[in-house]
Formats: C-alpha cells, sequence, structure tokens
C-alpha cells in the first residue's frame, strides 16, 4: 500500500503504521533525473535500473512514476523481475540483464521483454529453444569477466546475426573500475572503452548492425560522460546516492536521496552506572544515562554489523547513535541528552528531521559494504 502524505513535496509514505519504515520522496527522484540526464550527450537516452526491487526502492512504484515523467528504458536482473513490471503496465523497453535459462524462451516474447544474450552459446541457445523471435542484446566482455563474449571473437558474434529467431536490438558491456580515478583503473577503463568500440566498428564491417549501444552505468556516466552511446543505465545515482562517500563529486552533481528510513520509540529507561545494554554486555554506561529501545533490527535490513559502530540516529531533530548489539528485531539508542524523547517518536536513520540529515553513505561505510548492498537488503516485514 502506498499512502500520499503530501501534494507538494511529493513524498510517500509505504505502509505509515508500521513500526519501521520507508519513505519514498518521487520530487528527488525526478530531480536525480533530470540532473543526470543533462550529463548526457544528445541523442544518448535514459536507462532506470531498477533491479532487485529498485535497490530496496519499489520497482513497481519507482518505474510507474518514471513512465509518468518519461523514461521509457528500464534494466532488471531477471525474467521475474522483468515480467512484474509489464503486469503493472509498465512501457517502453525492458532489458533483462542476468542469464535466462533457454527453455524460457517463449515467455520474453509474451511479456515483450529484450533478453541479454550471456554469450554466444547462449545466443544460440535461446535461438533453438524460441517458438518466436526473441529480442536480445549481446552482452560484450572487455575486461570485467562476468558475462559476455569476449570483444575480440568477431567471427563468433557476427554470425549471431544470421539466427532466425533473434531479434539483435543492442550491444551493451560493462566498466568494472568506472568508480576509480587510479591511474592504473582510469587505463583499463579506457581500454574497455576502445575495445567496445572497435567491435562495433569490426561489427559493422562485417555488415552487422550491432543496434544501440550502451556501456556506462551511474559511474561510467559520472566519469566519462561524452561517450557516443545511445543508452546510459542508471542504478545507484538515480537514487541519489553514490556507491561510498565522495563530497566532491556530490558538489559536481548534487544529488538528492529518495529514501528515507524510520522506525519508533518502543520504551525509554533509564540505566545505573555500571549497567549494560544487549546481547553481549558490550556496552556498560559509565555515568547515569537515558537510553531507549527502537522498533527496527537486522531482520529488517539493518546490518548488524553496524553494532559497536555509534550508528547516528534522529530523535525530534537531534542526532544521537545506537548503543549495544543490534538485535534481529530492535536496538537501543542514547536518548540521555533528549530529555523529551517518549514511545511513539520517530527515530531516523537515513534521511532528515529538523535540520539534521543522515545519508545511506555513512552508514554504508560504517558497515563496511556499499550503499547498493544497504538499500538492497532493507526488506522491512509485515505486521
Amino acid at each position: 500500500m502506498i499512502t500520499k502524505i503530501s501534494s507538494d513535496a511529493m513524498i510517500f509514505r509505504l505502509m505509515p503504521e508500521r513500526r519501521a519504515w520507508k519513505e519514498l520522496n518521487y520530487e528527488n527522484l525526478k530531480w536525480n533525473v533530470e540532473k543526470l540526464q543533462a550529463l548526457l550527450p544528445e541523442g544518448c537516452a535514459f536507462m532506470a535500473v531498477v533491479k532487485a526491487d529498485a535497490y530496496g526502492h519499489g520497482a513497481v512504484p519507482v518505474s510507474s512514476y518514471l513512465n509518468r515523467i518519461g523514461v521509457r528504458a528500464f534494466a532488471v536482473a531477471t525474467l521475474r523481475e522483468g515480467i512484474q513490471l509489464r503486469k503493472a503496465g509498465i512501457q517502453g523497453e525492458i532489458l533483462i540483464l542476468g542469464y535466462t535459462p533457454p527453455q524460457d524462451a517463449y515467455l520474453l516474447t509474451a511479456n515483450d521483454l529484450i533478453q541479454t544474450a550471456a554469450d554466444c552459446a547462449h545466443a544460440r541457445a535461446l535461438n533453438a529453444a524460441a517458438p518466436y523471435p526473441v529480442k536480445v542484446h549481446l552482452k560484450i566482455d572487455t575486461g570485467m569477466h562476468r558475462l559476455g563474449e569476449r570483444a575480440e571473437h568477431i567471427e563468433a558474434l557476427a554470425s549471431l546475426f544470421a539466427l532466425p529467431r533473434l531479434r539483435i536490438l543492442g550491444m551493451y558491456s560493462h566498466l568494472c573500475v568506472a568508480d576509480s580515478q587510479e591511474i592504473d583503473n582510469v587505463l583499463f577503463t579506457r581500454i574497455q572503452i576502445s575495445s567496445f568500440l572497435r567491435t562495433a566498428e569490426l561489427l559493422r564491417e562485417k555488415g552487422c548492425d550491432p543496434g544501440k549501444l550502451h556501456l556506462q552505468s551511474s559511474y561510467g556516466v559520472l566519469n566519462y560522460p561524452d561517450l557516443p552511446m545511445d543508452y546510459a543505465r542508471f542504478g545507484i545515482a538515480m537514487y541519489g546516492v553514490l556507491s561510498s562517500p565522495d563530497s566532491a563529486l556530490l558538489d559536481r552533481v548534487p544529488l538528492r536521496p529518495v529514501l528515507s528510513l524510520h522506525a519508533r520509540i518502543a520504551m525509554v529507561r533509564d540505566l545505573k552506572p555500571g549497567e549494560t545494554v544487549s546481547y553481549g554486555r558490550h556496552f556498560r554506561a559509565e555515568s547515569p544515562m537515558r537510553t531507549a529501545t527502537v522498533t527496527i533490527g537486522y531482520a529488517d535490513g539493518l546490518p548488524r554489523s553496524l553494532s559497536g559502530t555509534e550508528l547516528p540516529a534522529l530523535v525530534r531533530g537531534r542526532r544521537t547513535h545506537v548503543i549495544g548489539n543490534i538485535c534481529m528485531d530492535q536496538l537501543v539508542i542514547d536518548v540521555t541528552h533528549i530529555p523529551d524523547a517518549r514511545p511513539g517518536d520517530i527515530v531516523t536513520f537515513l534521511g532528515a528531521d529538523g535540520h539534521q540529515t543522515l545519508r545511506a553513505e555513512e552508514m554504508a561505510e560504517k558497515a563496511g559494504t556499499i550503499t547498493n548492498e544497504l538499500l538492497c537488503r532493507l526488506h522491512l516485514r509485515e505486521e
């Protein structure tokens, strides 16, 4: 259920009566799309990456809103994700970035989905299994060595264009260190770019049309914006955050987080000096203090590895932090300096409260991961 709570700010709350919940700010999503589109050269279209439930934001509501503001190209990871969007009425192209078993090829056609041909063998298997022509984008391995046919296998790639039940509409690769400004990684990225463009050129020389080309994901655009591509695939940046903290990059491209994360205070108690908090008794009160138990835990996707990191939280517009080990369903915060904190108060872990703001990059860094993983794992439970 999505309940509109502010028509002016276009903020939507997911199940506001819940013990822990996420809020989506669609005005911020629109802002990010416009800022990122402005970086693209003329003729390069915006492809929204909404895999993994739109990085934890909700694939259907996010894609529906993007449709309304004119986005017509989407990328998902799996066949099931693509079908989910089609059933929800999402219009435009939907590219499956991951592997789909050839025996499921009929579902690709039935749902008007575009399948990544993971390599030449996969492409031939799709052609053999498909009862009707299947739309595909060829994946080219330019150095990441995950999916893709090696870029130098021109003859093998060219042979795919003769397969009768493949409609090759595009070709793409993936830049694996585009986020890095280290000299070796910049050189590696430049080699990947040259390799991909050379493959497209050699296929054209053989009379094969590789179709729409795309190479950049979020960091590829942020650091290499002027490449002559037909699509740019935006994932993490579209949601208003970077994979890791980078204040200089955010100054250059001022992205606004789309998702905020909240829970509630269940109870407030006083601790005496020497008393301990939570499993393991790792936190000990050094002086009289006041604590609050909050209705969110690692079963809601908040990493237990954040225990002991003084994970920040906001209560009544003031900053505090988590103490003791994070439990499955609850955690404890220090409210000694927030004397008016009481049960029912909202606690913000991501987002703004008053003049304070907490960003996902800070939380992810404390958890020893990237924001992509952190946001994807926020699967809050039904009541």
